[in-house]
Parts: C-alpha cells; structure tokens; sequence
C-alpha cells in the first residue's frame, strides 16, 4: 500500500485539518498497543460503546504517529498532526476498504454461514496455492472491523482473494459486500449462531445472502428455501446427496470415500476425515475446484492431503520458566503481523524470541517480503530470530542475533534446552515446517489433562460487563486465587491490554508475583496480612484497609519507609459483617486520616452480602444508601474525592444505576452469573479436557474402583481417564451422578472418583484409546456440575490443580 493522504480524503468524506496532505500511508490500524504504527500509519480512531481511540492519540503522536482519522480532534493536538475529520471513524475506515478494493482485478471469493467459514477459507488457500497468489482474511478476521482490515492487506502481486464475512444484526452484510465485492459466493452450514440478532431464522439467511447480491455464481448446498432467497440475477452451483437436480451429486461409499456425479461422469474423493462437519466443508471446496475447472486426478490427490486446521494462537508455560505462542500451522505476512501484537500483549518475560520458517504467498518479492519482515521484528523489539529455511536464512542474515537452520530436522538436532530460558518464545511456520515438533520439545512436560482458557471469550464477558456502564465509570476486575483457577498472569495480561483500571488479588504474594510477570497497572490487595505491608510496598502493592488497628500499623510501617501520599483503600462494612470500618468506627478513622501525609485514601468501597438474589433487594438498597452515607461523611470531613465502588458481578447486573466512580468484576469474567438471562450473555471461557488411558469390557457382575460402588449389571465397556479429586474433580461427582463428553455423546461416570483417574461408561460410545474427553466446557457447564455436587461455580473452577495445565488460546 501506498496511497497519499490527498486520495484518500474524498474517499471518506473526510475535512482535511494538518500539517501535510502530500504525506504518504503505508499501512492502517486501529490498536494504539500495537509497536507497528509508525510515521507511514493512518490511524482510524474507532469509539465504541466503553472504548474510544481518540484518548491515545496524544500518545500516539508521542511515538511518531502523524495520521489520524477522527470524529474530533483531541484538545490541543490540532497543529501536532494531520487530521481527517469524518462523522463517524468506522463508516471511513469500511469506505477506505471499498475504495482500496477497487483498486484490484482478480477473482474474490466471499464465505458466509454460521459454521465452517474459517476452515473452509484455510482448505481453500491451500487447494489453490499451487497457482495462485492468495490473499485471505488472517484468523477469522469476519467482522465489522475485521472484513476492512483482511482487504486493506491486498497488494499488487496477489491475483486471487478469500474473505469471510460474519454478521450478528440486520444491517451488516450491506456493508462487508461493499468492502469484499466477490466475484464468487460460497454458502457454508447455517445453524444457530447469532439467532438473537435476528428476528427469525428466514430473516438471518437473508441477511447472510445479502454478501452475494452482485456475484456470479453462489456455490452452496441444495435447499429450495435458501436459493428462493437469494437475488434472481445470482446464478447458483449447488451440491447434494439425495437431490437429483443439484448441479453435483454426492454419494458417501464408507470410509471417507465420497462419489461425485457430475456432468455425467463418475469418480471417488478420499476425505481424510470421519466427521459430517468436515465432510461438507471438504465438499464446498471441491465445488470451489470444480467451478474453476480442475481436473479429476487434482481434485483427488489435493482432497486427499487436507488437514485439520488450528485456529487459534495458544498460550503455553514452556521448559525452564519461558512461556511458549504456538501459532506452528500458518507463516503468512499478514498473521505475522497479528501474531507479533499478541506475543507483546501477552509476554511473559522482558527477552521475545521468535521462531519463524520461510513465508509463502506474500505477495510482495522476496526481496521486499523479507525487508518487511526484518522492519517487524525491529518494530516489535524481537531480541533473536530463529530463522528455519532456506528464504529466511538467505534475507534475515543481517538481523541482529539471527540464528539460521536451514530446516525443522536441524534445529531439532542441535536443540539444547539450555539455549532457552526466561523468555517468551513466538513459533510461527508453515504447515510444511512440521514446527508442532518444535512446541513439543519446548513445552513444559506435563499430563495429558488441561484446561483450556478462551481469551476471545474473556474480552467478550468484559465488553458485556461494560456495557452496562457508563463510559467515565471505571473497571476493577478479580484475579484472586488464581485468576479464579484460570491463571492469573494471562488474564492479568489480557486486563491490561483492555486497560482495565485496576486489578483486585486477595494476598500480597498474589500481587507479587504479578508484578515478578511484569504487569505494571494498579493491584489492590483485598486482604493485606501485617506482615506483609514491608512486601507490599516494595512492589507497589495498595492495601485495603479496614480497621482503626490495621490502620496504625500502616501508618507506622509508611512513617519508618518514609511514605508519602501512598495509596490505600478503605472498606466499609455496611452490613456483610465480614471485613470494613463500621458507623461507630468514623470518627477516629477520620481523625486518624486527618492531616495525614504519609498514605492517600485512594478508594472507599463495600461489599455486598445478597446482591445476587432480588428477594433481598431492599437490603442491598439498604447497603447502598449505608454506604453512600458513610463515605459522604469520611470525603465531607477531609475534603477528597477518592474513588467510590460497591457494585460486583452481580451488582452491575442487577444494580447499575449505582456505579459510583467504580465497579468491582470477578466471577462474571470467567463466564459465570447468577441469573439465567444474564448467563445468555455470557461466553464460557474455560474447557477442561483430558483422554481416554485405556477401554475395558466388564462381564456381568464385575465392579468398577475404589469400594466396588458401581457393579454391572449388563456387559459394560468403559475407559478410564487421566483426572481425579486432586485434579480438582469433586469426589460427590462419581457414581453416576457426573458424566463427561466424549465424541459429543455422554459418558456416565461409574463407581467412586480416585486420586488420579475415574471411569466412564463408553458402552454405547464409539470411541478408542487417546480420544479427547470433555470434563466441562460447553457441556457439561461449570454450572451444571456445581449445581448437581451443591456447590458454587467459585469452588469448581478455584480447586482445578496447579497440576492441571493451562492453554491460552485466541481465535
């Protein structure tokens, strides 16, 4: 790309206010974290309804940034920069995206559906690779924001795209067709994903079907209702197994060998898959190769070598103490780019290494790729690049602490775990460079159990959360007792990246040791120990207060550290009867706060006893006005203005109107609320999974575990897998009250839960030794197993073992 601002301001309707309208742009973005922006940058200053991009352009312009898109100019920025004033950011930057699309003449396939969109665009890439030069939308970049970004990454050596487009509301297909225009539609599986934007399932397709309104020929699966729908202009290429006037008919022969009928004449496809899903992705991309006239021996070898496609970028603890990103299956520029954001976003450790195989289908000359690549990693501070292929080593050579193998095999030759230590490592390589064995090698070794954290689905849970507010209204998020069994260092990470106010731990160590992980933003400590004050404020720990004694023995540690104005932050019990200062209580903590230099009362805040439970709403009103009233008097009598908040997880839901300055987030984060309809709103976040160790066959009247609690009464298969109690399994779960999930059917657990294992029935399952085993996820949810056990979701997700590792994964 390389456009001057001149061009560009009639495209977006924009008023031209700055320095310079002759400058050139280079590249947009709209994430004032990310380390690329630079003097070539058009920043887009997107506002939504809790975030808003016009607050860091001061600091954006501190770092060489001088472009910006904007609905108004920041107070006095306006002769720091070159501004283009638009009405509303997102609308210019979808109306660059358009614009910039039409620059390029080259078949574009756009995909819509409720499923299957991000594999079938992935299977496609590599189907037609051998003879084009593909550009396709990096991860499952689908959105509003997302479509606009994927296009502007097209240049001029790219002669093919793929775009995905997903929508939740009426109204947003309209606007992805304009950016993506395709030349050729594909319609994936439609199921019940987003239905709550839409009024009916009708009106859903017909919104989907809107992206091919001006293509050629839309490639979907039979269905009278969905073609009815479609403009009458569209032609369609459709496929069936049972419809005789599908363009192509698909007969399944057993064993993943699929017949194809079309024209007239036969052959077999072999499907390297067993499920419905990935049959029917596999089949819409061989309708893609069809239409495109590919012969039968092609369609046949490429069919045969798909592979499963890893979506997601993974968070992993790696050997002596280094955090490991696994994105091992994909080396393009564009997720080159979005990878390096997430290994800043989420770095463990000051040192960043990365491990990066050669890159195909850039669409730039080698030359220029590899000088792109290099200026990346500089950007993003990369201090050694481990460079595997021939490309790579040949361009990279002058980078500093570039370290070249001239394939996989020989890094894995001369691997020496000592060479790693203390860092966070970025592996990034094309399928071909098998880097899955690299991950292996420098992965933390432990069981096969884990439990996997959604990081999409954490920022989802926090933007719900913050929708209920009010934009000044400032955010405090829980990660005590380990991020409520998450971890707390990723989640921490994430917080920060979200610009979360502050961050809430339980017990100084807590708040140590993320500080020793280098989160730097605000940590309360809920419950500060006396012992632990010195601890505290070497690390820039704030204590919460709650007593006249607890008071005094701060005060006498901030007097002998020679404190001044040190932030601490006062609890008021107002009727939990738990921690906090009471009524009787004011007056001798105001007068000890009076004239009082050394420490700064930072916030003042309560804690609900029943604010999940509307039948106790008086009491919590109750609270409410107790602690305005309380608070009121301490900031009346030593004329501040501290930070108020009472509301928490269920306080924000249920209360809203009550904010004060802040709120409080805990459990509702980690996807768990304490009303049904606020559930609807909530995406889980964690999913525990494990395998299956062995299958037995037991006869009629054999039992099963500790106690012989569970005896056959019939001829029973079941496997036994890897997690037990010290896992965190609850041991009243056992005995065929519990069940997991094991290839989407439920498995009963029978007889008592052990130390390190249980067992499921797997009579009625098809399944083999090493499948996967869903503990909790989607289904069963945490809530489920709480509820049948007579526990809190709190307790479940608080007593998953260190042992248990964590994933972290983004989609």
């Amino acid at each position: 790309m390389s456009l001057s601002l001149h061009n560009i301001i009639p495209v977006i309707h924009a008023k031209w206010l700055g320095v310079d309208e002759t400058c050139l742009i280079d590249n947009v973005s709209i994430d004032s974290r990310s380390l690329q922006n630079n003097n070539g940058t058009l920043f887009f200053a997107l506002k939504g309804h809790n975030h808003d991009g016009h607050q860091y352009i001061p600091d954006l312009i501190d770092s060489g940034v001088r472009h910006f898109v904007v609905s108004h100019i920041p107070e006095k920025m306006a002769h720091k920069a070159n501004f283009l004033l638009v009405d509303n950011t997102l609308d210019a930057l979808q109306h660059f995206a358009a614009f910039y699309r039409k620059q390029f003449d080259f078949p574009i396939i756009g995909i819509t559906g409720s499923n299957g969109k991000t594999i079938v665009k992935e299977w496609l890439n590599f189907l037609l690779s051998p003879e084009y030069n593909v550009i396709r939308s990096p991860k499952s970049y689908n959105s509003q924001v997302g479509v606009p970004l994927s296009v502007i990454g097209i240049n001029e050596r790219h002669n093919f795209g793929i775009f995905e487009a997903g929508i939740s509301l009426v109204g947003e297909m309209e606007k992805l067709e304009k950016i993506i225009q395709p030349t050729l539609g594909i319609l994936t599986n439609i199921g019940s994903a987003h239905n709550e934007g839409f009024a009916s399932e009708e009106e859903k397709i017909t919104e989907k079907l809107k992206l091919f309104k001006n293509t050629e020929v839309v490639i979907l699966q039979k269905n009278q209702k969905n073609e009815a729908l479609l403009p009458p202009s569209v032609k369609t290429f459709t496929w069936s197994y049972s419809d005789t006037s599908a363009d192509v008919l698909i007969t399944e022969k057993g064993n993943s060998s699929l017949e194809i009928l079309w024209k007239g004449e036969q052959f077999l496809v072999e499907i390297p898959f067993h499920d419905k899903a990935s049959e029917e992705n596999a089949i819409t991309c061989l309708m893609v190769l069809l239409h495109f006239g590919y012969n039968q021996k092609t369609i046949q070898e490429r069919i045969a070598n798909l592979y499963p496609v890893e979506m997601r970028l993974q968070v992993k603890n790696g050997i002596n103490n280094c955090t490991v990103i696994d994105d091992s299956y994909s080396s393009d520029y564009q997720s080159l780019k979005i990878a390096l954001d997430f290994l800043e976003q989420h770095k463990t450790h000051k040192k960043k290494t990365v491990i990066l195989s050669d890159i195909f289908q850039s669409g730039f000359p080698v030359e220029e790729l590899y000088a792109k690549v290099s200026s990346l990693l500089l950007y993003n501070k990369i201090d050694t690049v481990i460079g595997i292929g021939e490309g790579i080593g040949a361009h990279l050579k002058d980078y500093p602490n570039f370290i070249s193998f001239a394939t996989t095999q020989d890094f894995l030759l001369q691997f020496n775990s000592s060479h790693f230590s203390n860092e966070t490592i970025l592996i990034k390589g094309a399928r071909s460079f098998q880097f899955e064995e690299i991950v292996v090698v420098l992965e933390e070794k432990t069981h096969e159990t884990v439990l996997e954290i959604n990081l999409n689905a954490i920022s989802h849970n926090l933007n719900f959360y913050k929708s209920k507010l009010k934009p000044t209204t400032k955010m405090m998020v829980m990660v005590k007792a380990f991020g409520y069994g998450s971890g707390s260092f990723e989640i921490a990470k994430l917080l920060a990246h979200h610009k979360v106010d502050y961050l809430g731990v339980a017990f100084a160590d807590e708040g140590i040791a993320l500080r020793n992980a280098g989160i730097t933003m605000p940590i309360i400590v809920m419950n500060p120990e006396n012992s632990a004050f010195a601890a505290m404020v070497a690390y820039n720990l704030e204590p919460e207060i709650y007593s006249v004694s607890v008071l005094k023995k701060f005060t006498v540690l901030a007097q002998q550290k020679n404190l001044s104005n040190y932030p601490i932050h006062l609890k008021l019990d107002t009727g939990m009867h738990r921690l906090g200062f009471e009524e009787k209580d004011l007056d001798e903590l105001i007068g000890l706060l009076r004239n009082n230099n050394l420490i700064s009362v930072k916030s003042i805040f309560s804690h609900f006893s029943a604010s999940d439970d509307l039948q106790y709403k008086d009491f919590t009103l109750f609270q409410i006005r107790t602690f305005d009233s309380m608070s009121q008097k301490i900031m009346s009598e030593l004329s501040i203005s501290p930070i108020r908040h009472i509301l928490n997880t269920s306080g924000i839901y249920n209360f809203s109107e009550y904010q004060f300055e802040m709120v409080r987030l805990g459990i509702g984060l980690y996807g768990v609320g304490n009303d049904p309809e606020e559930m609807t709103h909530l995406e889980h976040i964690s999913t525990l999974k494990t395998i299956i160790l062995q299958i037995k066959n037991i006869p009629v009247g054999d039992s099963v575990g500790y106690s012989r609690k569970f005896i056959a009464d019939k001829p029973t298969r079941t496997a036994v897998i890897p997690i037990g109690y010290a896992d965190g399994i609850p041991r009243s779960w056992g005995n065929e009250k519990g069940y997991v999930v094991v290839n989407q059917k439920k498995a009963r657990i029978v007889g008592n839960i052990c130390m390190d294992m249980l067992m499921i029935d797997v009579t009625d399952i098809d399944c083999r030794e090493g499948d996967t085993v869903t503990v909790f996820g989607k289904s069963p949810r945490v809530t489920e197993l709480a509820e049948v056990v007579g526990t809190i979701p709190y307790e479940i997700l608080t007593s998953i073992s260190h042992r248990v590792k964590r994933v972290f994964y983004k989609e």
